[in-house]
């Protein structure tokens, strides 16, 4: 404000740069919680071709008469796996900064 600034560019100069390891920390938390949700999903949503993926592969493990596909249960699971561990790994900086920012004194 002193400089010439208004709210929005105090906002988008000063605040969020501030705040952004920890936004970003907080929209990693929520993408892996909705991403790995099972109980809502199997209580609200009946039709099976509907179903998200970890719901899709624990009915994989039912199908057949007790006989486990254990290949296709792990391909599941890499499957499921693989967009937290491309997400994680491309908001690493940013994730160890937000975590960071509250454990130093000073």
């Amino acid at each position: 404000m002193v400089d010439g600034c208004g709210t929005a560019g105090a906002l988008r100069r000063v605040l969020l740069p501030a705040v952004r390891p920890g936004l970003i920390t907080v929209g990693l938390f929520a993408f892996l919680a909705a991403w790995n949700d099972f109980i809502a999903p199997l209580i609200l949503i009946s039709d099976s071709e509907k179903a998200p993926l970890p719901l899709a592969v624990a009915n994989l493990r039912q199908q057949s008469m007790g006989a486990v596909d254990y290949g296709a249960t792990e391909a599941g699971v890499v499957v499921l796996a693989v967009p937290c561990l491309l997400a994680f790994l491309l908001l690493q900086r940013h994730y160890v900064r937000g975590f960071m920012s509250g454990a130093l004194k000073g």
